[in-house]
């Protein structure tokens, strides 16, 4: 079955809250250009996403919160990866967050600080208000537009690259 991709302005009952507030800050012309699709929520993992809607996971995109730890400071990541593609934590990841050790987030950790849902976690919004860490949020890959990288295990949207780069401390 094909994605059935709409303005994700007239959907947005498809993105969860934090991700409606970061579409609705873009400016106009950018927000226009970013779309959304329903999908079963049973089928938000990457394999059974793409087999069951026809994406190739080279069109797909996958966003994973990291920890970081220095001491006491904890500062977490969200971090856009292709599907094809390892998250490269204890590298990349871990020095552009200044962390001596760096790991994936824990379930319950990755949604009080996104304020999204497991499974349906992007990098399109700045952590909840009184979140205790900051999150810096940043993209790895090269492609003109992004796969359809997950706003809630009910939905997928697709967006120009530019836009993955809006981030915050």
């Amino acid at each position: 079955m094909a994605l059935d991709l709409v303005p994700a302005l007239d959907a947005p009952h498809l993105l969860a809250p934090p991700t409606a507030a970061a579409l609705a800050a873009l400016p106009p012309s950018l927000a226009a250009t970013v779309s959304v699709a329903p999908i079963d929520a049973a089928l938000a993992d990457t394999a059974a996403f793409c087999d069951a809607y026809e994406v190739r996971l080279a069109d797909s995109a996958n966003c994973i919160v990291v920890a970081g730890k220095r001491g006491d400071r904890v500062t977490h990541a969200a971090c856009v990866v292709p599907a094809t593609t390892r998250a490269d934590v204890n590298g990349v990841v871990r020095r552009l967050l200044d962390a001596r050790r760096a790991s994936f987030a824990l379930m319950d950790d990755a949604v009080a600080t996104t304020g999204m849902e497991y499974g349906g976690i992007t990098r399109w919004a700045s952590p909840p208000s009184g979140a205790s860490s900051s999150t810096v949020g940043f993209a790895m890959w090269s492609r003109r537009s992004s796969a359809r990288a997950s706003v809630a295990r009910r939905s997928r949207f697709r967006a120009p690259h530019c836009a993955h780069f809006r981030a915050s401390r």
